[in-house]
């Protein structure tokens, strides 16, 4: 996958507003409309921008609670597992790690109870050796991936 700078620069100003013209995006470039808009195109073919979405608020959905669970899989379980997270409509992430545990999720529920009912629901499937569940009590900061944020 070929990425420029300005590739990254114009993936970097759709990240923060995916809802902006190209127009205004060429204007902060340097190139053309048509140019962005090629590149736009490229970059989606290329899997560089996977998809255009929106960051839609929690509480406003009614899901305060994120708990975050660290999940051991069963040594037979890992593939109904992986059709399950995959799935379920609480899930906003879930990560396959290394170390002591097999996967890292995010979970948003509307009440305690939720998570309670989701630990139970993975236990009833048979899909756990062992999990770890914290509760997030505030979020300092979500953002979008953007190229040459990180160190």
């Amino acid at each position: 996958m070929d990425i420029d700078d300005t590739d990254r620069e114009i993936i970097g100003l759709l990240a923060q507003n995916a809802r902006q013209a190209l127009a205004d995006v060429a204007l902060r470039v340097g190139l053309s409309t048509s140019a962005v808009n090629d590149r736009v195109r490229r970059l989606v073919a290329q899997g560089a921008i996977r998809r255009f979405t929106l960051d839609a608020d929690a509480d406003a959905l009614g899901l305060p609670v994120l708990a975050i669970v660290w999940v051991a899989l069963r040594q037979d379980g890992e593939a109904a597992f992986t059709e399950f997270a995959t799935a379920h409509p609480g899930i906003t992430e879930c990560h396959h790690v290394t170390g002591p545990w097999s996967y890292l999720i995010h979970l948003r529920c509307g009440a305690l109870a939720g998570v309670e009912a989701f630990l139970a629901e993975m236990k009833a499937a048979g899909f756990l050796e062992r999990s770890e569940t914290m509760l997030a009590l505030s979020t300092l900061r979500r953002a979008p991936l953007v190229p040459g944020g990180a160190p």
